[in-house]
């Protein structure tokens, strides 16, 4: 396994996309981990703190085609998938693909729409397909959502259902900039938009090597034994009132092979796990008595901290 581009794919990831998005390369770089493993991601925060500018700025480094649709409660299916319409001239019925026929889509605001229009995303998400008047069209591959919400309002909104919330691969909340980076945020913003001069870095050849070689990552009894040790905890803990499903826990093992990978190693870690498990898990359970939000981070996280992590042996 060629390790050594994995690593150039990260640096260049995550060297690019920072000409926009100051002092988060962590948060690029688990983009870039659930874009390697096909899975999608949630970034929940308040605004202003650059989530759409985040995945703009993603979208151009990977040179993949991109759409941005702003979720709103009038929005309908159709809006997302396409429509069939009658052409006068050719006397037949055409098929309009709509925005979801593309690489990677910004959900922007996705808890604006109403959930008729949300499970619209379930298929496309799950199977890389869209149904429309009965007749079945793939994707295009790679396919990505990338959807933003605000968790602290709630007026207008449509809380994203388990069953929804389960097709993402990882929840990721950015948080503000410390001083001196907001500082250097103002400062990028005298000039042009720094998103209008990013370009393309990653080829279509790396983007194929890495999402297909990433599964070749080995994982030894024990740190399987340390991932099953943290899905139990995450459905049998007295406080959880929905455990992780078997997806999650599949996502979990993807997540941490990737994230070794571009570590630079064809083998998983227990501090893989222990990186990647937050992420992973915190949208995909309910603790009584904790609201959705940093809480069920903080839950997610004291969870590994009441299990013993294996030892490598000497």
């Amino acid at each position: 396994m060629d390790t050594k581009a994995f690593i150039e794919f990260k640096n260049k990831v995550v060297e690019n996309v920072s000409k926009v998005i100051v002092g988060k390369d962590d948060v690029i770089e688990l983009v870039a981990v659930s874009f390697i493993c096909g899975g999608h991601v949630l970034l929940e925060d308040v605004p202003g703190v650059g989530k759409t500018m985040l995945v703009k700025a993603f979208a151009k480094t990977i040179g993949s085609d991109f759409k941005r649709i702003q979720f709103t409660p009038d929005l309908l299916p159709s809006d997302l998938t396409g429509i069939n319409f009658y052409n006068q001239k050719s006397f037949d019925f055409e098929f309009k693909a709509g925005p979801l026929f593309t690489n990677l889509i910004l959900a922007d605001e996705i808890n604006r729409a109403t959930p008729r229009t949300q499970s619209s995303l379930l298929e496309a998400m799950e199977e890389r397909q869209v149904t429309v008047d009965g007749v079945t069209r793939k994707l295009q591959e790679p396919f990505m959502v990338l959807a933003t919400q605000n968790p602290v309002e709630s007026y207008g909104t449509f809380p994203l259902p388990e069953a929804q919330l389960d097709r993402f691969f990882m929840r990721i909340t950015m948080g503000y900039p410390s001083r001196d980076e907001e500082m250097d945020i103002i400062q990028m913003s005298k000039a042009s938009n720094p998103l209008d001069k990013l370009e393309c870095v990653i080829s279509g050849e790396e983007i194929e090597h890495v999402k297909r070689g990433y599964v070749e990552v080995k994982a030894s009894k024990d740190v399987m034994g340390y991932i099953m040790d943290i899905v139990d905890a995450a459905r049998n803990d007295e406080r959880v009132q929905l455990g992780v499903s078997p997806r999650g826990s599949i996502a979990l093992f993807k997540a941490c092979q990737a994230y070794a990978a571009v570590q630079g190693r064809d083998y998983i870690i227990p501090e893989d796990v222990k990186k990647m498990a937050p992420y992973v898990l915190n949208h995909r359970i309910i603790v009584r008595g904790v609201s959705r939000g940093r809480g069920i981070y903080e839950f997610a996280e004291s969870l590994l901290d009441g299990i013993k992590t294996p030892v490598e042996d000497i």
